[in-house]
Parts: C-alpha cells; structure tokens; sequence
C-alpha cells in the first residue's frame, strides 16, 4: 500500500508509489494500488495497473460519472459494451481504448497469457462511481 496521504499543506508534494500492494475492485478484477485520493490525495483522476489472468472476466459495470483511458501493455482482451453489451470490441498490446461516462462494459480476457493494462480514470476515487449491472452479466457468454 502506498504511503498514507500527507496532511493537506500549502505546497503540493510529489509522491511515489510503489504498486506492490493490490485491492479487489466491486468490478471482480483485481488492481495495483496508483495513484488515487486514497493514496496520494489526488483530486482529478485515478491511475491503476489491471491484469486480467486468462480466463478473467469482470462483472457488468459502468462507471456513473468518469470517463476512463485504458493503455494495453500485453496481452489481448475483450471488452463488450453498449445497453446491452451488444457490441464487442479486442485489444492488443500498444492500443488505446476509451469508455465514456454511464456506458455499460465487460472485459474478459480469452487468452492464453495475462492482458496487463493501465487505467485512467477521471474520477480520484478508487471505487466510488462503479454501478455494477448484473441484468447484463449473463448476456455475455
């Protein structure tokens, strides 16, 4: 885990954080404690390292008020999202994928090998505006 906050002070303070500790996300996947307003007081965004082993699926979810930015480090996963999870979409090692705010998503991983990825997210919060969606979780096989 990474260092407590430190109190507020006039002078901002840079920190380094040391991703060896994990949490356990309401989404069913497991991160790398980053940069967040529990760990470093950050007030604008929310930076993690996710592994999806193989086989690994989340759950159904949005995220109600952020947007997030996913950069893929290894591996190829697969993400379906829309009202429905109606649409699929697969990324690769080097790709860009971006979710807007309220927009359903489940990525899973079909491979053989972990997909590592790091996740932006606009909101500081580590958890606080994940809504998980089980009426869509059976939609995906």
């Amino acid at each position: 885990m990474p260092d407590p906050a430190p109190p507020p002070s006039p002078t901002p303070a840079c920190r380094l954080i040391r991703a060896t500790d994990s949490y356990a996300g309401r989404q069913g996947l497991t991160y790398l404690h980053g940069v967040s307003a529990q760990s470093v007081g950050a007030r604008g965004l929310c930076l993690h390292l996710l592994t999806i082993p193989p086989g690994g699926r989340a759950k159904a979810h949005l995220h109600a008020a952020h947007e997030t930015a996913i950069y893929v480090l290894a591996g190829e996963g697969v993400m379906f999202w829309g009202d429905r999870l109606e649409h699929e979409m697969t990324s690769r090692a080097g790709d860009i994928v971006y979710i807007p705010a309220g927009v359903p998503h489940l990525p899973l991983n079909r491979g053989s090998e972990p997909v590592v990825a790091v996740i932006a997210r606009t909101d500081p919060n580590e958890q606080e505006s994940v809504v998980l969606r089980p009426d869509l979780d059976a939609l995906v096989p």
